[in-house]
């Protein structure tokens, strides 16, 4: 079976733009109440996925001093620039549902793109584990 019928499509998931603001990027984080979420371009090709590890660590990187940490200092920085390009592997559409398994291990969700790579939604690690415990049961 592929992953098509377990897709939450990108209408119903919280994404990101690469070319948000920081504080826009962490705004909008906080607001998902989700640890991590996707990024995608102006095309809305999917770019990768940033976590509030992403955000936390880089602003530490970038300040090494803490006192000198404020949005206002960092707010020339985009979500692109926090961003760990290939951390997180997108699926395509037609992948078999078997193939999701072993990446659901390291992370909340799969990223799923169209042939285009154009970013259509993701793949959940409860509804993954869910079909694997339903076929186990047939």
């Amino acid at each position: 079976m592929n992953i098509a019928s377990f897709l939450l499509p990108k209408a119903e998931v919280a994404y990101l733009r690469d070319d948000m603001t920081l504080r826009q990027g962490l705004e909008k984080l906080r607001r998902s109440g989700f640890s991590a979420i996707p990024v995608i371009d102006r095309e809305d090709r999917y770019v990768g996925v940033i976590s509030v590890a992403d955000f936390l660590w880089n602003i530490l990187a970038y300040n090494q001093n803490l006192e000198d940490i404020t949005l206002k200092n960092l707010e020339h920085m985009t979500v692109r620039d926090f961003l760990q390009n290939g951390k997180v592997k997108p699926a395509c559409i037609d992948t078999a549902m078997e193939n999701l398994l072993e990446r659901a291990k390291n992370q909340n969700f799969v990223p799923v793109i169209d042939d285009r790579s154009v970013f259509i939604g993701i793949v959940t690690r409860s509804d993954i584990i869910k079909y694997f415990v339903d076929q186990n049961r047939e």
